[in-house]
């Protein structure tokens, strides 16, 4: 079985695991700052905030903005689900806005007529890797008075006219699971230039302490921490992070070479002012298939040993929001045409050009047989 994604482990992180192991602090030490900082520096922020999660990172900023029950948030519907939830957390409410059909970003163009009174921030999603468009993003919020969000989990290493993605917003945030550019193993960060949210951040990640005694809390917080293991983890990723967007773009490369020619499919494409550093690779099929199509070409592929996806599932639609809005199928008709055709296909750094082949040759048979069925 060829997997979706895997992580990429040198003697280097095992050894840096392996030094904290010989230290007495296992959680808030000095790798802790250091990652911090490691991220900052790369984002080109004045703060971060490593939590447990990409999660726990929107969550922290969605309270630390001060978004509360009955407020309303602008954000997509094409994401994985935390970037809704961690709104739902303080029980205020997500506002949905359908997707640019080339971008899979946030449309633009719709966001103005969502905007209400009760409307409190806009949190939009750098989906797969690709920069949402933040110039009109950073506009609309000026003009509404609104706060930024960004969640750039999938997006480390990718630039949005010249300038790291993650920095757009009041606040952002890198995911660390196994699956993104860098792993953690399980972690997040926070990035700001907004010495406001860093310290509410900072104390809220940590069961809501500010520089005072160990049983002194001075507000409401969580168990977030990120442990030094998983800090060392990623300093010795970030050490390597040139070469392992190398590595992901050459990946990128190959896959597109064998793939472009398929009339039937859709494939990664660049943007003029954007660098784009993929944390999924997605094509579409075309209009001639359906979803089962599409369903049964997944099927198909694991059985013959590709682990491939149904990238991504509209939140509308997820039994959760159906039953908590009432959503039905057509409220998005772009997310939701796009979702249904979307796969995503083996990604990761050390995918190898023999690999690549038999992924793309089997795609291509199997995109054949299923072509014009009419199920």
């Amino acid at each position: 079985m060829i997997p979706l994604s895997k992580p990429d482990i040198t003697e280097k992180e095992k050894k840096a695991v392996l030094a904290v192991l010989d230290t007495d602090r296992l959680s808030l030490g000095p790798r802790l700052d250091e990652f911090e900082r490691k991220i900052a520096d790369y984002v080109g922020v004045k703060y971060a905030v490593a939590v447990n999660s990409g999660t726990s990172a929107l969550h922290l900023i969605v309270k630390a903005l001060g978004i509360k029950e009955r407020d309303e948030v602008i954000t997509t519907p094409f994401s994985f689900i935390s970037s809704s939830n961690c709104i739902l957390y303080e029980r205020a409410k997500p506002v949905f806005v359908d997707i640019d059909p080339e971008t899979y970003n946030i449309d633009v163009s719709k966001i103005e007529s969502k905007i209400t009174a009760k409307t409190k921030a806009i949190l939009a999603v750098d989906i797969f890797g690709r920069p949402a468009e933040w110039d009109a993003l950073q506009a609309i919020s000026k003009k509404h008075h609104l706060m930024l969000i960004e969640d750039s989990a999938e997006a480390l290493g990718s630039e949005y006219h010249n300038k790291k993605c993650g920095g757009f917003g009041d606040a952002g945030v890198f995911a660390f699971y196994p699956n993104k550019q860098i792993t953690t193993g399980e972690g997040g960060m926070i990035v700001t230039n907004n010495e406001s949210i860093y310290k509410l951040c900072k104390s809220m990640r940590n069961q809501g302490r500010d520089n005072s005694e160990w049983l002194q809390h001075d507000r409401i917080g969580y168990n977030y921490r990120l442990s030094e293991i998983n800090c060392a983890l990623g300093l010795a990723q970030m050490d390597r992070i040139k070469d392992i967007l190398a590595k992901r773009d050459r990946v990128v490369e190959i896959y597109n070479e064998h793939l472009k020619d398929i009339l039937d499919m859709t494939i990664p494409k660049s943007e003029e002012n954007k660098k784009i550093s993929l944390f999924a690779y997605v094509v579409k099929l075309s209009n001639k298939f359906s979803k089962e199509n599409r369903d049964k070409i997944i099927g198909e592929m694991m059985k013959k040993g590709i682990e491939c996806s149904n990238y991504l599932p509209p939140i509308h639609l997820q039994p959760i929001y159906l039953d908590m809005f009432g959503y039905k199928k057509g409220d998005f008709p772009v997310c939701e045409e796009l979702s249904e055709r979307t796969i995503a296909l083996p990604f990761y750094n050390n995918l190898t050009e023999e690999e690549i082949g038999r992924i793309t040759k089997i795609l291509k048979e199997v995109i054949i047989k299923y072509k014009n069925d009419n199920i």
